[in-house]
């Protein structure tokens, strides 16, 4: 059968995969004794494990299947977690990453078994069978003396396995499986009152087609064609068991339904690969019900099985806790458990759909021209009827506020958690601690912000090379940290929050700071500045330096450092996202990057102003306020325009200047000054006119247009008339 159709789900879940495991071996180093930790590994690697098998990635599948192994150990306690042992996980992980990557590229994983690597796992895996072999040697004679009662009660059971398996294997049960499950007590109490209401019981048995690769993924369809006509009460194997593939070809079931059984069975065969489907009414005998201590542990023990996180699980779990109570009320209980499976756990299936952007991006497309004919309903309403119908008016706020709305839906759908962005970066900064042979540690908070999706996939470089720049630039080595009484580990931060229409990420440390004068000297010698230049430059001014392409003050150029493309790189890609990079530093104290992103890229509110007659549209957020100031007021320092408001010395920037056209307000006529900010710095933008505020659709300028330094896109008003997008932050630099 031809998998390629699942490759973009593969990859999108082994990547998933992938991160989760990078987080939890970094939690496992640290408590190497953690159950849940550890189980979480074992799941992790055994789903990729699965994948990488039906895909048909067999280097993929025999490297995590030597990874589960090692987990395996770790979980049962034969082996021990050390140094040693994450080092060779983390090597894996890389080795995975690079499967994946190759995957991704060329829909095959290539050639490279790294068999280094798959021995140096196995070598743990030796280690701890040598441990086995000596423990085993000492109690061994001991189960000699002991073997007569243990043999005797052995040899019992022996007798009884047999006449199990003849009655499970009992080729008159033909198809029906389901009759070979144990009902137990209070489960046939439930299915009894449920028959009285005027519900079916039914026994139902599915087979999946030999040739179906994803089995679990079927399985899931199967149980929710059935959720929707009644109920699941038991399930063999567990549904645990089943959403792990830890199942042949066939899985069975007791349900209770409303509805007959042909429509049930219809139902299941018309999920797709499902080969067949039998059922039958469910009559209880001494075969399938709990009448023996042995059967009614079986009952309960598939009950606990599927309560591990499964759809059937938490009412299983009710009931078997309610029979341990005891009581006449246990079959009332039992059915109250039931129903509120159906309350709780139904919302859990499907929360999360997995959308492919460019449906979004449709999605998105459609909203902003819903937007646009909204604009222009306005626009035809203020030209044409002014305020003779009061009805349309009406009609077009209303229409502004489903529109709103929409958008505000839309935009919540593609917001995504910077979680998926950050997570690779404890594992980034240990490997550097290690290279750099200084003592570190991340510490990271608001992984759950949430940014566009375009954005979130834009922001993980920038966020590495700050990282890289503290923990190599910043964090002092151990013998520095030691003479300023610092702790002898550094710390790195990086926080994220909401500020408004901004999402805000900090990257901080706790290390020298920026030394500025060493950055000057820096650039005079490389010829960036001169000698005057930098004596009269400010601390900002000179922080900005570090920005420059191909600036670094590293001494020697290493793989981490040293070429000047880092911060270079951050602030180009920082403000090709309409953000902007602020930098605060003390020496001897640390040093704060404060990253500030808009939350969305695709719809802003805007301020419309009119300048050489000409209509242009400013981003609220950078404005502050908008003012009236007579000419005399503006004063000139140093060749450049000013204002003296409220305390501030504020430089003026004329767009009839920068856009070179010409104003069409008299020249002695007060100046209509928006004071915009960028990070510390404000500036007055002089426009001619302002027209009032407006939400418009950014659309790009096209591979036609040369990039400009003032325009970040256009928009088309409600009049059918283009208006170019100016970029605040650009003017105010």
């Amino acid at each position: 059968m031809d998998v390629s159709q699942y490759l973009e789900i593969f990859i999108d879940e082994a990547k998933e995969h992938l991160e989760n495991l990078n987080t939890q071996i970094m939690n496992l180093e640290q408590d190497g004794e953690n159950p849940e930790t550890i189980n979480e590994i074992f799941r992790a690697a055994h789903s990729l494990k699965g994948m990488s098998g039906t895909m048909g990635f067999k280097r993929m599948q025999t490297l995590t299947h030597d990874m589960e192994n090692v987990f395996s150990e770790v979980r049962n306690g034969n082996v021990k977690v050390s140094t040693e042992m994450i080092d060779v996980l983390f090597r894996c992980l890389d080795a995975l990453e690079e499967y994946v990557s190759t995957i991704q590229e060329t829909a095959d994983e290539g050639e490279n078994d790294n068999e280094p690597l798959i021995k140096a796992v196995n070598d743990f895996l030796v280690k701890a069978e040598e441990k086995d072999a000596v423990a085993d040697s000492a109690p061994a004679e001991s189960e000699k003396q002991s073997g007569g009662a243990e043999g005797t009660e052995g040899a019992k059971n022996a007798e009884q396995t047999p006449e199990a398996a003849a009655k499970t294997a009992d080729p008159a049960e033909g198809k029906h499986k389901w009759k070979q499950i144990k009902i137990g007590n209070v489960e046939k109490s439930a299915i009894e009152d449920a028959v009285k209401e005027g519900l079916h019981a039914y026994g139902i048995s599915v087979y999946v087609q030999e040739s179906c690769l994803l089995k679990a993924a079927r399985a899931f369809l199967v149980f929710r064609a059935m959720e929707d006509l009644g109920e699941v009460i038991l399930s063999v194997p567990s549904v645990q068991d089943i959403e792990d593939e830890r199942f042949d070809k066939d899985f069975s079931v007791i349900y209770l339904t409303e509805e007959p059984l042909q429509k049930v069975i219809e139902a299941i065969k018309n999920v797709s690969e499902i080969e067949d489907a039998v059922g039958d009414v469910v009559n209880f005998n001494e075969e399938n019900t709990g009448a023996d201590s042995e059967t009614k542990a079986a009952a309960n023990a598939v009950a606990s099985n599927a309560g591990d996180g499964a759809k059937d699980g938490a009412a299983n779990a009710q009931i078997k806790n309610t029979a341990a109570q005891g009581g006449v009320g246990a079959t009332n209980a039992a059915k109250g458990a039931q129903g509120q499976k159906k309350a709780m756990a139904k919302p859990v299936v499907g929360r999360t759909v997995r959308v492919d952007i460019e449906k979004l991006d449709s999605l998105m497309n459609l909203v902003s021209e819903l937007i646009i004919s909204k604009n222009s309903l306005v626009s035809v309403a203020d030209s044409e009827l002014g305020t003779n119908s009061l009805a349309f008016n009406e009609q077009i706020e209303y229409l502004e506020s489903v529109t709103t709305s929409l958008h505000e839906s839309v935009m919540k759908v593609r917001m995504v958690p910077i979680e998926s962005v950050v997570t690779k970066f404890p594992r980034m900064i240990r490997d550097l601690s290690k290279k750099l042979d200084k003592q570190m540690e991340l510490y990271m908070t608001g992984e759950d912000t949430e940014l566009d999706r375009t954005v979130v996939d834009e922001i993980g470089d920038p966020l590495m090379h700050l990282l890289r720049n503290s923990a190599d630039h910043g964090l002092e080595s151990a013998e520095v940290r030691a003479k300023r009484g610092k702790p002898e580990v550094g710390s790195i931060h990086l926080d994220a929050y909401q500020d408004g229409n901004n999402v805000v990420i900090e990257v901080s440390d706790d290390g020298n700071g920026i030394d500025v004068e060493a950055v000057k000297a820096k650039a005079v010698e490389k010829g960036k500045i001169t000698q005057e230049q930098a004596d009269a430059m400010s601390e900002k001014e000179a922080i900005d330096l570090l920005f420059q392409p191909s600036f670094s003050t590293a001494k020697q150029v290493s793989d981490i450092s040293g070429r000047g493309v880092g911060l270079d790189v951050v602030k180009s890609k920082i403000e090709s996202l309409s953000g902007e990079v602020e930098v605060s530093t003390k020496l001897g104290e640390g040093s704060t990057f404060t990253i500030r992103l808009p939350l969305t890229l695709a719809i802003i509110q805007t301020l419309m102003v009119v300048v050489g007659g000409e209509k242009y549209a400013i981003s609220l957020g950078s404005i502050q306020t908008i003012e009236s100031i007579p000419v005399s007021d503006v004063k000139t320092i140093q060749g450049r325009e000013v204002i003296y408001l409220r305390g501030n010395v504020i430089p003026l920037v004329r767009l009839t200047e920068e856009l070179e056209i010409e104003s069409s307000n008299p020249a002695d006529a007060d100046l209509l000054v928006l004071i915009a900010k960028k990070g510390d710095r404000l500036a007055g933008i002089v426009v001619d006119e302002m027209i009032g505020q407006m939400e418009i659709v950014i659309k790009n300028m096209g591979k036609f247009i040369g990039k400009s330094k003032y325009i970040s896109g256009a928009t088309i008003l409600g009049n059918g008339e283009v208006a170019l997008i100016l970029d605040a932050n650009a003017l105010i630099s």
